[in-house]
This record gives structure tokens, sequence and C-alpha cells, in this order.
């Protein structure tokens, strides 16, 4: 078993349901979710007929739907923080009302991975107990610091995934050239991104980066068929 020595109250808001801004996993989505967007509108640009009013409407299209689903998506998140934070207090409710003891070790057991609470004992569980006990905390389901600043990362990164696609359209005049740049800058970053998630999930990341181009390619495909 491991022992629990630190039950100070900051370790205690961590026992009980603390969420970090915005974990690697997530990062990755969020990347990938802004590539994806980006994408469907330079993939549906026809560069043999495009000119530059029609890639100016392409970049401020793109922009501005990322802009909008990256406001979505804060939002989103912070109502996925609320619900995490109303679950948490009802666990401390019933930590704090429980009958006896036993009740409350489930409860406090409940709210960690099963991993981590199998190698807990009656003893830990207890040391953490008293410490819920002693802090008398009010339950409440409220949005922290941390909550909004993941909003805003949230936004911030569909918004800035966007942006080193676009660039080429910026800067390069002729259509073609542009779009073939723009396409090699997605697909590298589909391919970073691949890399990371695989470094997270512990496999090749070689392998995972070739699948995430497929697999990006493949939805912008079929986003654009489906007139997304």
């Amino acid at each position: 078993m491991i022992p629990v020595t630190d039950v100070s109250p900051a370790s205690t808001g961590r026992w009980l349901g603390h969420r970090r801004v915005l974990d690697p996993a997530e990062r990755v989505a969020e990347v990938l979710f802004g590539l994806i967007m980006v994408l469907t509108f330079t993939g549906s640009l026809s560069v043999a007929e495009a000119g530059r009013d029609d890639v100016r409407a392409m970049l401020i299209g793109a922009l501005g739907c990322n802009i909008a689903w990256g406001v979505i998506d804060g939002v989103l998140y912070m109502m996925g923080c609320l619900a995490e934070a109303g679950r948490t207090a009802a666990s401390y409710d019933a930590v704090m009302r429980a009958r006896d003891p036993e009740h409350a070790h489930r409860a406090i057991a409940n709210l960690l991975p099963s991993l981590l609470a199998g190698t807990l004992d009656r003893d830990d569980l207890e040391r953490v107990r008293r410490r819920v006990v002693q802090s008398a905390q009010p339950a409440t389901a409220r949005l922290s610091r941390s909550d909004w600043w993941g909003a805003a990362a949230v936004f911030l990164l569909v918004f800035l995934s966007t942006l080193p696609v676009a660039v080429p359209f910026m800067f390069i005049e002729e259509s073609m050239l542009a779009l073939r740049v723009s396409n090699a800058v997605a697909i590298t970053m589909l391919f970073i991104a691949g890399v990371a998630y695989g470094r997270i999930v512990r496999r090749t990341p070689w392998i995972i980066g070739i699948s995430m181009v497929v697999l990006g390619s493949a939805l912008v495909a079929l986003t654009i068929a489906l007139g997304g």
C-alpha cells in the first residue's frame, strides 16, 4: 500500500477532483479540431479559378468560423468544469454526511481512478476523511480561476492552430503555390500532433503521427463532401 502523508487542505482539493487547465490529450484534440476546421475552407478553394478576392473571402470565413467555434468550445469546457465541480460537491457532501467511516471511505474511493484507489488501505482513506471533515468547506459547485483560464486556453488553441495554415495565403500571391505550402504546413502539424498523442498514449509516436495525418485528411474530405 502507498502511505498517504500529504493531507493538507491543498492536497485534499487535489484528491477531490481538482482539474488541470488542459491535459496533453485535450491540447492535441483542440489543435486537431482547429486544423480540420480551417482545412475544410482551404480544401474547398478552387485554385484554378480563385482570385485574390476569393482567397480573402476564404481566409475571413476560415478565421471567423474558428473564432466562433473557439468561443463555443470554451463555453462547453466551462460547462464541463461546472458539472465536474457539481459531482465533486456531491461527493464532498457524501463524505460529510456518511453514517460511518466505511461509507465515507467508499465515497472517497469513488472519486479516484480505480488503479489508484486499489493501492490505498483503510488507514489511508481515513486520513483523507478526517482532513475533509476538519476542513469543513462549503460544498458548492462553482467555476474556479483555473477553469476560466482553461476556457481561454481552449479558445486560443482552436484559433491559433488555424494561423500557420492560413499564413501562406496572406503572403504568397500565386494561389496554387500558397495552397501547396498551406497543405504542407497542415500535414506537418497533423503529424506533430499525432506524435505528441502517441507519446501520451504510450504508442509508437511516428505511427500515430502518420495515422493522425490520414485521419485528419479523411475527416476533412468527409466534411467537404457533406457540404461542411
